[in-house]
């Protein structure tokens, strides 16, 4: 029987008309971490939106690469590509056999795709996958329930939080956001 994967954590945060998505870089096969800096955040649609992926890494690239022709497809609408992908992911037999999940927004929203046809949509401007996600989205309810803090800084410290409880994320902590702090400034 083969090792299971377990190799990720990431966490969407909405507020204030900025997302921010934060990752961890852990992969862990069987009881050994085995990759301590991956890269599971990315921008996508030229930079308009964000995704995060967890699961195997070839079958998330895989459905990234579908995303970003749903995104072409459907410019500045993220949740009708996020349909679309889904409804492709549900209905075609080899993407079926994906084991991934993705977490895709933009300052306009938040959401969880899943190979069972699944798009969840934020109430609270949060939402997480993978195998620490449970640990970073508590940790982010409190901090945006508690605290004033921007997007930003509520990823990573809910992240670091969850790194300090689940032994499958690491504190090497990779936060991307939209808009961009310098476009902000401009």
């Amino acid at each position: 029987m083969a090792e299971r994967v377990r190799s990720t954590t990431v966490l969407g945060v909405l507020r204030d008309g900025r997302l921010s998505l934060a990752a961890d870089g852990q992969v862990t096969i069987g009881q050994a971490a085995v990759k301590h800096g991956a890269l599971k955040v990315r921008s996508v649609a030229k930079g308009r939106a964000l995704v995060g992926f967890a699961g195997g890494a070839a079958d998330a690239l895989a459905l990234l690469e579908r995303l970003e022709a749903k995104l072409e497809a459907h410019p500045g609408n993220v949740r009708r590509a996020a349909v679309e992908l889904a409804r492709e992911w549900r209905s075609d037999r080899v993407l079926r056999r994906l084991e991934a999940m993705l977490l895709i927004g933009d300052p306009e929203a938040l959401l969880v795709l899943s190979g069972n046809g699944d798009v969840l949509e934020s109430d609270d401007g949060l939402l997480a996958i993978g195998s620490g996600g449970s640990f970073a989205l508590a940790a982010a309810r409190a901090l945006l329930r508690h605290t004033p803090l921007p997007a930003p800084d509520l990823a990573r410290e809910a992240l670091h939080i969850a790194s300090e409880i689940c032994i499958y994320t690491n504190d090497r902590i990779e936060v991307m956001t939209l808009p961009d702090p310098a476009e902000v400034m401009r």
